[in-house]
């Protein structure tokens, strides 16, 4: 059975996205391998062993255009509330929390966050009786 471990976005400046996923996620650097052409910064923390790979294309000076083909990376944190209001002290700028349901059944209680390349994150309760753990 395949197992993720990680997965890829383009950004434009990379100590702006390292910033970000540090402060936002509490993800850091844990291998940085430089190429001719690019750059490869895979993130990550404590809490799980999938990474996030930022590739900086060398000499990209324009914004990549996400389309509409990507929908979004998904977190879950131990307590939503208080991580929604310490992104929001910290000028992240969260979505309200919001809860979906189906069928009378919880599926999440969530927000989102928007990192400077636009590529958007949905935070999501951890433990809730829904989908996601």
């Amino acid at each position: 059975m395949a197992k993720m471990i990680h997965s890829m976005v383009r950004v434009l400046e990379e100590q702006r996205s390292l910033a970000f996923y540090d402060i936002a996620l509490g993800l850091r650097p844990v291998e940085r391998l430089v190429f001719e052409s690019f750059t490869l910064i895979y993130l990550a923390n404590d809490e799980q062993t999938f990474e996030l790979e930022l590739t900086v294309n060398h000499g990209r000076t324009q914004p990549y255009v996400l389309g509409d083909g990507y929908g979004h990376l998904a977190v879950s944190v131990a307590d939503l509330a208080s991580e929604h209001a310490r992104v929001d002290a910290m000028g992240l700028a969260p979505t309200p929390i919001k809860t979906l349901e189906h069928d009378g059944r919880v599926i999440g209680t969530f927000f989102f966050l928007t990192d400077p390349d636009g590529y958007k994150i949905e935070v999501l309760q951890r433990g809730e009786a829904g989908r996601f753990l």
